[in-house]
């Protein structure tokens, strides 16, 4: 008895996720087809930095017959999944947005627009800023003895990568505050640890730019600032949601 009580209790949270994710699901495939119509237009633009960093290269290749298309499949998916992002996170609001206080429906909001609008600031400043830096620095081993011939897919996953790694990166205020916002930790807590972060941050950056010291200079910079920027919002928000 208790389990079918319990069953017919959540069966209308049951459809209103599975209306949720229905369309979550719809638009991932709509975005992705539209990016696969403009996937060549992509591509031009996830090149360009590779042909401005080395006068040897300006074309790439691909060894098995079903790569490029594979690889126009997996960046249409991904710029799918990226740009359907903002629709994700507003269907995942409005699924427990029934369970939440004004305030907090209205603090939730402005997280989903600030944490779209960081991730979107981290990918571009990976295609503008770090990607020439980092392929300035690959191409530099090639010499008269050296040919470099990257493949067409190995290259475009090695961008898409390094974009979705730098979007993430880049939420870390967001991932702050809603730590603070849980009850987790406290912004006090963030500032006595700030070396410490500091050092996380470095690594961080060393590892995702594949040991190139502009590279990592380029993103532990702003990724120093985000913190400090975490720290204060986890303050402000913290103070004004209790």
């Amino acid at each position: 008895m208790m389990l079918t009580r319990s069953l017919e209790l959540f069966a209308p949270h049951h459809q209103e996720l599975r209306r949720r994710l229905i369309k979550v699901f719809l638009t991932i495939i709509g975005c992705t087809a539209i990016a696969y119509t403009l996937s060549e237009h992509i591509v031009r633009i996830f090149l360009a930095p590779l042909f401005q960093a080395s006068p040897l290269i300006n074309k790439l290749v691909y060894t098995n017959l079903p790569e490029a298309f594979l690889a126009y499949i997996k960046l249409s998916l991904l710029v799918g999944l990226v740009t359907s992002f903002p629709v994700i996170l507003y269907q995942i609001w409005m699924f427990i947005a029934p369970g939440l206080k004004s305030s907090e429906k209205k603090f939730t909001t402005t997280v989903v627009f600030w944490a779209t609008l960081l991730f979107a600031a981290g990918a571009a400043f990976a295609l503008l800023a770090v990607l020439p830096k980092m392929l300035h620095y690959f191409m530099s081993y090639a010499s008269p003895n050296l040919e470099p011939l990257p493949r067409f897919g190995d290259y475009l996953t090695f961008v898409a990568r390094t974009m979705l790694a730098f979007g993430l990166s880049f939420e870390i205020p967001f991932l702050m505050v809603m730590a603070g916002k849980a009850g987790f930790v406290q912004a006090v807590y963030f500032r006595k640890k700030r070396l410490f972060f500091y050092a996380a941050i470095v690594a961080l950056a060393f590892l995702l730019t594949a040991g190139d010291f502009m590279a990592t200079t380029m993103l532990a910079i702003p990724l120093f600032g985000l913190y400090e920027a975490g720290i204060f919002l986890t303050a402000l928000f913290g103070v004004r949601m209790k």
